[in-house]
């Protein structure tokens, strides 16, 4: 083991995690203390930080890596930041106050930020390691699927959420044949309500996707690479590249390891420190009062506190909010937002226009919208994401709330 490594008299910050959430909390540290810490930041991807949401671009050729790329090495080295790119940390000895990678570079740390973000589920069924099964989760998941688009034919995606819809769709831009597979009887479930999810279906079929709803995988077929996928009724369907996206875990082994306390994930308080107070963690592995995260918004939210508090501004603490969910998925428009299922004394009002393609259904709670489902036709989607938010009361609005802000402008 080499010695830890201290750059100079000023505390030193180790960032384990070189994506998204990390880098978002170092530049909000850096707008406020630019000079406070020696930052170093490791990272198991091999390049700088990038847009994950956009790998879909990429997959689909929208888009170049070079293009999603948020935070380039230039960035580090002009920021006095030293990287560590391809060399993930394998332990943490929170006593001795440092951590070591893979390659066997030690640093001592003063301040400790966790950003491990998750890992793709992959169900654990018979063949689930065959060469050719993948999550969706970092550049090289994208060159595996665009080396396969190249040399076979037939995709199977597993899983109907937004990832695996997307995923689905940049495989068939790419000339593949392509069925996406879910558990559930509707599409986007978490974000969707059935009526709108059915729309969804309906078009993505119309543009040659193949679905099979509520179908369970038994296991993943073939000897030395993936052949097919056989289903708990005994059907199968052939397969060249198997695509999970089935879900994520919070990456928290490393935590565990060095003793902090997790649960779902890794559990931190308003300023989003660990039970360790030099050790902080943000993004998809925290667990903050019983919630896990895996929005943008939220993860910003988290950013912003969690960089306030380590340049010693800790004011901020960190207050879960409602979030609204604006999506695009291949090139349809869907907007969600707050409560989508009612309950008890809820009333929903609905707006179906069958020749436009738009669909729109609003939860009422008494006298005030607890949440909106809205597809086709998006742009009122802040608007009433602010009424959900602002509990506002919205009986005078309510015989024209189907119609959008401007008409209830007018109707005022």
């Amino acid at each position: 083991m080499n010695p830890p490594v201290r750059a100079t008299a000023r505390p030193s910050l180790v960032v384990v995690g070189n994506g998204m959430a990390g880098m978002r909390t170092v530049e909000e540290l850096l707008k406020l203390a630019p000079d406070l810490y020696d930052i170093t930041v490791f990272g198991a991807d091999p390049h700088g930080n990038y847009n994950r949401i956009l790998l879909s671009p990429v997959l689909a050729g929208e888009k170049s890596v070079d293009d999603i790329m948020l935070h380039t090495r230039d960035w580090y080295a002009h920021n006095g930041i030293t990287l560590h790119a391809g060399d993930p940390v394998v332990r943490i000895d929170r006593k001795a106050r440092t951590v070591q990678s893979l390659s066997g570079i030690t640093v001592a740390y003063d301040r400790l930020l966790l950003a491990t973000g998750s890992t793709p589920f992959i169900v654990p069924v018979p063949g689930h390691a065959l060469p050719g099964v993948i999550g969706f989760r970092d550049i090289s998941d994208v060159d595996t699927m665009l080396q396969a688009a190249r040399q076979h034919r037939h995709a199977v995606v597993i899983g109907g959420g937004l990832l695996g819809l997307e995923a689905a769709n940049g495989l068939q831009r790419q000339g593949m044949d392509v069925t996406v597979v879910h558990m559930s009887g509707a599409l986007m479930n978490q974000q969707l309500d059935a009526p709108a999810s059915m729309l969804l279906k309906t078009a993505l079929e119309a543009r040659g996707l193949r679905f099979l709803m509520q179908a369970q995988t038994s296991s993943i077929l073939g000897s030395t690479r993936v052949e097919g996928v056989q289903f708990a009724d005994g059907s199968s369907i052939p397969a060249d590249l198997v695509v999970m996206t089935a879900g994520v875990r919070p990456n928290i082994a490393l935590a565990q390891a060095a003793g902090l306390h997790c649960e779902r994930a890794i559990v931190v308080d308003d300023c989003l420190q660990s039970y360790d107070p030099r050790v902080y963690a943000v993004g998809e592995c925290v667990q903050h009062r019983r919630a896990t995260f895996g929005l943008v918004a939220p993860i910003w939210e988290q950013a912003r506190v969690c960089g306030a508090h380590l340049a010693g501004a800790g004011h901020r603490r960190y207050v879960q909010q409602a979030s609204a969910t604006k999506l695009k998925v291949t090139g349809i428009d869907l907007y969600s937002a707050g409560d989508i299922i009612g309950g008890e004394g809820s009333e929903d009002l609905v707006l179906r226009d069958p020749r436009r393609g738009v669909y729109k259904r609003l939860v009422v709670q008494g006298s005030r919208l607890a949440g909106a489902v809205l597809y086709g036709d998006v742009q009122d989607g802040p608007w009433y994401f602010d009424l959900i938010q602002q509990r506002r009361d919205i009986s005078k609005l309510r015989a024209h709330l189907l119609f959008g802000q401007a008409l209830c402008a007018q109707a005022a």
